[in-house]
């Protein structure tokens, strides 16, 4: 059955390893994907939901560059927010409630119908490895898979352990057995691993909830979508609701400490910082007297909830006394009570940029095993182990995203130059060019890199020609044109702006705060051109934001450019750092651990000083 050699296999169908496999495929590799469960493709095991707070740049990054979770997202989508839109459009994040089986399903038909992607369901338990090289798999029934390369994607299932209460018992999921063979064996090849935990909520009856109690949480009133591909915007949403937390739930809660596994020693392992367990929250903040609690559908048919905000590894009988204590959960019938997971990641210092490991060649790494969490953040990883295995193996250039061109290229800088001991989760701070890493212009920035490597398609490539033309032919519009002062001077006026005692340049007029595209509607000659040029929203949005911002956005430019500059000044592979003596000794051993292939990677690299990388600048001549 398996008698031919594969391009890649990847190991696991989770958000990554669906990403990894489509991608690969997608440009021209033969690709295996290998799972213990085909009917658990592309699970939401969290809360059913895509993007955020930075996130939801991932997914339109990933969307831009020619992958999958943009479009599955909107197929899916029950409910849009477009959120912190009473901030800067750089802090911009959309947001999609999701139908959780038709995600699921969605990404199983998305990959079925891509040529180049075969399925296997069975447990992979180790790695074929020859002079160093990834050269297939051998799986629990003792098959041995051949291929050129292969595309790790285990999420929380090396080594899984589950805890509830003061019970604990493997597995990966809820109602799956965890994965065994692989970390031991890349123990023995040398690679150093660790453990965390993440956690998720009960799930409950939407039936049992009083809905009229709580507060509503509709989606926006014009839904927008993720993908720049002609996928529909909804046409009706799904409400999801919010309720809170007291102190009689808290002490209810507390009764429990006891028997808990995050405070009674089983769990060792660090949760997501900013995704804490429901008592986690109540031990850290212990001076709030209530918490959110955000009531999520599971879909458009079922009647299964969410409780996000909720998520524990206390005993059942206390999570359910608890939620019982909630407003609007007096009645709550639970499906499955929340719990712990602890697993095995290896820390993302072993990694190169593409995500091949330093260790083995032609071995990939992607998602949680590299000790992130969320879903965008794991797809976003195996999109780009998936391109650079395919790139690898055809003898291709390496696609690496630089820090100023995409989160992705944060999340990943990050990942392999800090390493991280707790679950990293992408958030928009962590991003210095973030102006220019808006969501509106994720296609503008990376379409054109996915088409190059012949992934994103030529459609995509051509409608995003046509909103990038018409988005510039409009801001010289503004730029070229002026307008009168009677004209103007009522919208100065209405937002609280000096009027104007001559003509004015629209540029001028539209930079002011307050002013937005709908004022400037209000101007015939910019309703006209509008409606001559057949200008979408895409486009008006993307000319506000250049108008309005474009200061900010020239400022964030010269400071790229000049990391550029550091970037291009390489060190060569496995330089020797003992020989430099002036480094700081925190210096040379971190250095010498990380190994940076430029001095724009050296300077970021935690215990290495300024005057560290003078040492490495004169070095190398410069």
């Amino acid at each position: 059955m398996f008698d031919k050699e594969y391009d890649v296999i990847v190991v696991g169908a989770g958000h990554a390893g669906c990403e990894a496999a489509a991608a690969a495929a997608n440009m021209g590799s033969k690709v295996l994907l290998v799972t213990m469960n085909l009917q658990n493709i592309a699970q939401m095991s969290c809360n059913p939901a895509m993007g955020g707070i930075a996130k939801g740049q991932i997914v339109r990054e990933i969307d831009a560059l020619g992958g999958y979770s943009g479009i599955i997202s909107d197929k899916s989508a029950i409910q849009f927010k477009m959120l912190n839109k009473s901030k800067g459009p750089a802090m911009w994040s959309p947001r999609t409630q999701n139908d959780r089986m038709v995600f699921a399903e969605e990404w199983r038909l998305a990959l079925e119908n891509t040529p180049n992607v075969d399925f296997y369901q069975e447990m992979v338990s180790g790695l074929l490895v020859e002079n160093n090289r990834a050269v297939g798999v051998t799986t629990s029934l003792g098959i041995k898979i051949k291929s050129k390369s292969v595309v790790l994607t285990n999420g929380t299932f090396l080594n899984g352990l589950i805890h509830i209460g003061d019970k604990n018992f493997g597995g990966g999921r809820a109602g799956e057995r965890a994965a065994t063979g692989i970390t031991e064996q890349l123990l023995g090849l040398g690679f150093d691993s660790g453990r965390m935990k993440t956690g998720t909520p009960p799930r409950v009856d939407g039936r049992s909830l009083d809905y009229s109690k709580m507060i509503l949480q509709p989606g926006d009133a014009i839904p927008e979508k993720f993908s720049y591909s002609p996928t529909k915007a909804l046409e009706h949403q799904r409400d999801c609701h919010m309720t809170h937390t007291s102190e009689l739930v808290h002490d209810l809660l507390r009764e429990g400490f006891d028997r808990s596994p995050m405070f009674n020693g089983r769990i060792k392992s660090l949760g997501p910082r900013y995704c804490p367990s429901i008592e986690d929250k109540i031990n850290r903040f212990a001076d709030k007297n209530s918490h959110q609690l955000f009531v999520e559908p599971e879909g458009w048919r079922t009647v299964e909830v969410y409780v996000n905000g909720f998520s524990t590894s206390l005993p059942e009988d206390v999570q359910f006394k608890a939620l019982r204590s909630v407003v609007g959960f007096e009645n709550v019938k639970f499906f499955r009570p929340g719990y712990a997971i602890e697993y095995d990641y290896f820390p993302p210092t072993q990694l190169k940029h593409t995500l091949e490991t330093k260790l083995v060649s032609n071995l990939y790494f992607a998602g949680q095993i590299n000790g992130t969490t969320g879903y965008e953040e794991a797809a976003s990883q195996g999109l780009m182990a998936g391109i650079n295995a395919h790139q690898k193996i055809n003898e291709k250039e390496d696609f690496i995203l630089k820090r100023d061109e995409a989160y992705i290229g944060v999340l990943i800088d990050d990942l392999i130059t800090k390493g991280t001991e707790e679950p990293y989760r992408m958030f928009t701070s962590r991003a210095e060019y973030r102006t220019l890493l808006r969501q509106d212009n994720a296609d503008l920035r990376l379409t054109p890199r996915g088409y190059e490597i012949g992934l994103a398609r030529e459609d995509r490539l051509r409608r995003m020609e046509d909103k990038l033309e018409k988005s510039e032919k409009f801001v010289q519009f503004f730029k070229d044109t002026s307008v009168l002062p009677d004209q103007i001077n009522p919208i100065f006026e209405s937002v609280n702006s000096a009027v104007v005692d001559q003509s004015f340049k629209m540029f001028k007029a539209f930079s002011r705060p307050n002013v937005t595209m709908d004022h400037m509607m209000s101007i015939d000659a910019v309703a006209n051109f509008v409606s001559e040029n057949n200008l979408n929203r895409e486009v008006l949005e993307q000319a506000e934001v250049q108008v309005k911002y474009s200061g900010y956005i020239a400022k964030e430019k010269n400071n790229a450019d000049k990391l550029h500059r550091l970037e291009n000044v390489k060190i060569p592979a496995n330089f020797d750092y003992t020989k430099l003596k002036s480094l700081s000794t925190e210096a040379r051993q971190k250095l010498t651990k990380i190994q940076p292939v430029s001095i724009s990677q050296a300077s970021r690299i935690s215990g290495v000083s300024p005057s560290d990388i003078s040492v490495l600048l004169v070095f190398l001549g410069r």
